[in-house]
């Protein structure tokens, strides 16, 4: 038996497939507005390319969507999936803190068991995800994938007042209007996701071996701010997007196996 963990989420769909906890393949694509579609797109994509039926295999789903496709044997918090996840790249993993694109969580796990005993997580607002980087990268006119890089020459960062993203773009362009660098700006709206994203991970107790994991776990800005504010290194994982539904596939392998 193969296992498919598919996580839905609102920026990105990730799919992984896995055997013996080996990962075999993995697919990620755009979310758009059709969750249902470009996850039965992935998994069609992901069976064809490795020779296998929808008998062969045990679907796992989770993340924002997880309830939208018909092609899931079973559904499980992405709290629950990410802890695992992380587990399963560092097995000595203490914290979880995922930015996604339209929320940031944080987890702490039992050192004895490894199961989740506390989190906290902001999906009421999108400052502090991966969507507030978007609108900031797009109002500086600056590529997502260069936005962090650009960020870390930066001098002396511009101090970012809003937490609202609304608000945030009307203060950068205005800062941008009064002459500050696109480096220094980008360096503040950066150390104002960081600084958010750490005081909600501060207040249930996150402590290394803290992986850090999500979309936005690929900005290197994103990761040194973070450990400037919690004050240790923090570790990512080499596929950070697929923490998610790595864990979802490795919990269903488990329960099939108990």
């Amino acid at each position: 038996m193969h296992f498919i963990g598919i996580d839905i989420g609102s920026l990105a769909t990730k799919i992984v497939l896995l055997n013996n906890s080996d990962l075999i393949d993995y697919r990620t694509e755009r979310s758009t507005f059709d969750f249902k579609r470009i996850g039965h797109n992935l998994f069609k994509e992901l069976l064809e390319k490795n020779n296998l039926k929808k008998d062969d295999v045990f679907v796992m789903s989770t993340g924002y969507g997880r309830n939208t496709i018909d092609i899931a044997d079973d559904r499980i918090t992405e709290i629950t999936a990410h802890a695992r996840g992380g587990q399963f790249f560092f097995p000595d993993a203490h914290s979880v803190i995922d930015i996604g694109g339209q929320d940031s969580k944080a987890i702490v796990m039992s050192q004895k068991t490894g199961n989740v005993i506390d989190f906290q997580m902001n999906d009421k607002c999108a400052a502090g995800t991966g969507r507030f980087l978007e609108v900031m990268a797009h109002a500086l006119e600056v590529p997502i994938n260069k936005f962090g890089d650009l960020s870390l020459n930066s001098t002396k960062p511009a101090a970012i007042s809003s937490t609202c993203t609304v608000f945030a773009e009307s203060e950068v362009i205005s800062l941008f209007a009064r002459g500050a660098s696109k480096q220094d700006i980008a360096s503040g709206i950066h150390k104002s996701i960081a600084r958010r994203v750490a005081g909600m991970a501060k207040r249930i107790g996150v402590g290394p071996k803290l992986v850090f994991c999500g979309g936005v776990a690929k900005n290197p800005a994103v990761k040194k701010y973070l450990e400037e504010e919690l004050g240790f290194e923090i570790v990512s994982p080499k596929y950070p997007q697929l923490t998610g539904a790595i864990g979802a596939a490795l919990i269903a392998q488990e329960n099939q196996s108990n």
